[in-house]
């Protein structure tokens, strides 16, 4: 667990973090102590503990607790009179997140057919609690956020190219890193605005529109989704939609778990969508 990381030189405080979780999914029914938790990540226990509330927000031992399977049905079931309150507010392309506020723009169904010609991408990879992430942005906002796979940063452009083929792109950190400030870093009370600019057919506009009602700390179900958009039937096609977002965390798929209480899959790793929900979970208290 100390070995340093090749690309940056170092090991970061979410890759400690990260690997803490990926050992307590696989100890957390004997509840492992702090001292065996600090020994893990190559830290004093009172630099790991200090570490881990200030990333998550609450304590080793807390977090296990929404690592398991009965915290997730219990969030699922505790979930309804957020969920109902968020969706009956009427909101309409926007929600709240992380003290921002999202402004959606779908582009138009000429720009999809399009893939992009004509259009100036710009990117950069930023760090980020959650571990090194790729921005892009478009004149109308952020087109694309994914975070960086095992495999490196240039499987992470194939996606971005991918999403938008005749695009042209370019890397500069220096237009997308004001973008990654406002999204990692809380404002002194300020809620800036997040313009989204992303490409969707109308049922996946719809049901990134949903996700974005979904209020931190909360989770729904893909079912959910499904009669939110007045297409209960279409279960599997919005497990679908959910998994083709191509803005992650700020459309929050994550957050759209099994009826069951599992988890499901994640785009950018099942290990990272359980990190997300429960520090979620723990700065909503």
């Amino acid at each position: 667990m100390n070995r340093t990381n090749g690309q940056h030189g170092r090991i970061t405080d979410y890759e400690r973090i990260e690997r803490t979780i990926r050992y307590l999914e696989e100890n957390y029914r004997r509840q492992p102590d702090l001292k065996e938790l600090a020994r893990g990540a190559g830290l004093s226990e009172f630099h790991f503990q200090r570490l881990f509330r200030r990333w998550a927000g609450i304590s080793p031992k807390r977090f296990v607790q929404y690592l398991t399977a009965g915290h997730a049905v219990r969030l699922l079931r505790d979930s309804r009179t957020n969920l109902d309150a968020a969706w009956d507010a009427g909101l309409s392309g926007g929600g709240r997140l992380h003290d921002l506020l999202v402004n959606f723009h779908a582009v138009t169904p000429g720009e999809l057919k399009r893939d992009g010609a004509g259009l100036t991408i710009q990117y950069g990879f930023h760090p980020s609690p959650f571990g090194e992430c790729l921005i892009a942005v478009t004149a109308r906002g952020v087109c694309h956020l994914g975070f960086v796979p095992p495999e490196g940063r240039r499987a992470a452009t194939a996606e971005l190219t991918a999403e938008w083929p005749r695009a042209r792109t370019e890397e500069a950190p220096r237009a997308t890193a004001p973008i990654a400030r406002r999204l990692f870093t809380r404002g002194n009370g300020h809620s800036p605005e997040i313009d989204l600019h992303v490409p969707g057919t109308n049922f996946q506009i719809k049901v990134w529109e949903a996700l974005l009602r979904i209020p931190p700390g909360s989770v729904a179900s893909y079912e959910d989704i499904a009669r939110r958009i007045r297409a209960p039937r279409a279960v599997r096609a919005v497990a679908n939609a959910v998994a083709h977002n191509p803005v992650a965390w700020l459309i929050p798929c994550h957050r759209v778990i099994r009826k069951s209480g599992a988890l499901g899959g994640y785009r950018w790793g099942e290990t990272r969508k359980k990190a997300l929900l429960a520090w979620e979970a723990g700065k909503m208290g």
